[in-house]
């Protein structure tokens, strides 16, 4: 199989999870993410275990200059061949209100969840285009649909992400490009970690007493959603565990 799909965010979590259900399924990979050393090792284990060609570079989709630049250096063949795109790096930072919120915080959720999301898409869609296939994939949350205490900033970028997808939808439909928004529940990543800086207590505190959504059932449904017949696309995705009603509704079972 010749095609590529480009997945930002690659080197844990749903993205990790992505490049492996798609490597197992013969696709090859453009894996881009911060931290190299995480993505060296994922390449390895990819290449050698399912014989696919793996692209991997550093990058942080806060900077449009470094995104244009890592994109226009890939090989002409892949950029001939990529057929997906999976707009995976996001992150939230601090749970506060907006009165003692972090401006800090704010400007890493704004710049990575909706303008490198925005910086990635302007980059590769050219591709798409050009290629006269393909299909994009953003990972917005629950946040993106609902709004709960303290998640001010980070539920604004998630309802920005559920915007550009629409957004994309009308303008790509004519080009026979798919777009589908994926909006998960609670999820155990490392998604946590990052929000509460490090404190893994406060971290994995946060799903005790009910099973979480796993990467590997978010890499699953994208997979799923990739694989449908070409008149076929599921625009918009909510997928939550069976535990969580709503953004704030959790059914725990004490220890």
């Amino acid at each position: 199989m010749d095609s590529y799909v480009f997945i930002t965010g690659a080197s844990s979590g749903f993205g990790k999870a992505c490049a492996e259900i798609f490597a197992k399924n013969g696709y090859n990979l453009v894996l881009s993410a911060r931290r190299l050393d995480r993505l060296e090792k994922l390449r390895n284990e990819l290449q050698s275990t399912y014989g696919v060609h793996v692209e991997i570079g550093e990058l942080d989709v806060r900077d449009e200059i470094q995104v244009t630049n890592f994109v226009d250096a890939l090989p002409i063949k892949v950029q001939n061949n990529i057929e997906l795109l999976i707009n995976n790096a996001g992150l939230a930072a601090g749970r506060d209100s907006l009165e003692n919120g972090s401006t800090t915080d704010w400007n890493q959720m704004i710049d990575t969840n909706i303008k490198g999301l925005l910086f990635v898409s302007k980059a590769i869609i050219p591709l798409l285009k050009k290629n006269t296939r393909g299909h994009i994939f953003n990972i917005s949350s629950i946040a993106g649909k609902e709004v709960y205490q303290n998640g001010n900033v980070y539920c604004a970028t998630k309802h920005a992400v559920d915007a550009l997808s629409k957004a994309m939808r009308i303008e790509l439909v004519e080009h026979g490009i798919k777009v589908t928004n994926i909006a998960p529940g609670a999820a155990e990543t490392e998604f946590s970690l990052v929000r509460f800086k490090g404190n893994s207590t406060i971290a994995h505190s946060i799903y005790d007493g009910f099973d979480a959504l796993q990467a590997e059932d978010i890499a699953e449904l994208i997979y799923f959603a990739a694989t449908r017949p070409k008149h076929v696309t599921l625009n918009d995705i909510t997928i939550m565990p069976t535990a969580q009603a709503n953004s704030t509704i959790l059914h725990k079972k004490e220890n």
